[in-house]
């Protein structure tokens, strides 16, 4: 069975690079999201197997969302995904309860690497 999958990033052409990876592997992409409150919204619109959340986003930032989702749903499964450089960041989106960390450019193997390590 197809996990579902829901991506938060800002960048459209980034949204649809995952998506490409994803289903291309067999993964179901549920819903998109350019903000944090959008992706706050459409976890609870998609209810997915795994998020998938950009950091730098305007309205709200993935930290800030994924803090609403984990407020929603504990047991939430959330990636979050970066540029280089952001180890502060890193280290408060796990403490925020992430489960893993990507960090951009990625690679399409790390990709499937994370989502494989989180939801199988």
């Amino acid at each position: 069975m197809a996990k579902n999958i829901l991506i938060c990033d800002d960048a459209a052409f980034m949204r649809m690079m995952i998506k490409d990876i994803l289903t291309k592997n067999g993964y179901n992409v549920v819903g998109e999201a350019e903000n944090g409150v959008k992706a706050i919204e459409a976890y609870s619109d998609c209810n997915p197997d795994l998020v998938l959340m950009d950091i730098t986003m305007p309205e709200m930032d993935g930290i800030g969302a994924l803090k609403g989702i984990k407020e929603k749903d504990p047991n939430a499964s959330v990636i979050m995904c970066s540029a280089m450089g952001q180890q502060a960041m890193v280290i408060e989106a796990i403490q925020s309860g992430a489960k893993d960390f990507i960090v951009k450019p990625f690679q399409a193997e790390r990709v499937l690497e994370a989502v494989k390590k989180v939801i199988g």
